[in-house]
């Protein structure tokens, strides 16, 4: 009697065995979007329309078999299409791939933009030249001057020293690059804006890159 209880109470006490852990597969762009497709649109200015068809294939290129993402170009609308596929392996891959041509019709070259692809720290951004100084006439074009430099002497010393790229379209400067780079790069920019020389610049540039190295 006795040894029929304490069978009873081992088997009770028995742990049962669990369940083998599930195993899932990572979703794929289409089903976290419960299988909608998304979109994205850039709009191609008129001055970007002849440099874009002659650099389609560049652009297509990566953005279809490197990203998986399809791209096409709407003659009537005049703005560049992107959505996803069913074999999309991330849906980050559409904005990256709307920021890279955004990046070309900003006015930065392929090589340059297509860096927006393959880093995620990077980004684009834009400011004009009266949100630093209201100038007008010869003032203006004063301070585009000292932008760019002789011969765009005064740009690459920033994008060197930086580690940036920029762009200088009319009023308009974009800067891509990561966040402190920008940062760095947009308050060179500024300083000349205010009218700083170029010597004064150069030597703050050179403090600040010593630093930016000491970092990475």
């Amino acid at each position: 009697m006795a040894e029929s209880i304490q069978m009873e109470i081992q088997s009770v006490t028995e742990p049962e065995p669990l369940p083998c852990k599930p195993i899932f597969k990572p979703l794929k762009a289409h089903e976290m979007s419960d299988g909608k497709v998304q979109f994205r649109k850039v709009a191609v200015p008129p001055n970007r329309y002849s440099p874009l068809k002659k650099a389609w294939l560049d652009i297509y290129t990566p953005v279809f078999d490197q990203m998986n993402i399809d791209i096409r170009m709407n003659l009537k609308s005049r703005k560049v299409e992107l959505k996803t596929r069913a074999d999309t392996p991330d849906v980050s891959n559409l904005q990256k791939s709307a920021d890279f041509v955004h990046a070309f019709m900003l006015g930065f070259d392929i090589p340059d933009a297509i860096s927006l692809l393959r880093m995620d720290e990077l980004y684009v951004e834009s400011f004009e030249i009266k949100d630093v100084k209201t100038l007008k006439g010869k003032h203006l074009s004063r301070a585009i001057g000292r932008l760019s430099g002789k011969g765009g002497k005064t740009k690459f010393a920033i994008e060197n020293s930086t580690k940036t790229r920029i762009v200088i379209a009319d009023t308009r400067i974009h800067i891509l690059g990561a966040f402190s780079n920008s940062k760095v790069a947009r308050a060179s920019l500024c300083g000349l804006i205010m009218g700083s020389p170029a010597g004064k610049v150069y030597s703050k540039l050179r403090a600040v890159s010593s630093r930016l190295a000491e970092r990475c």
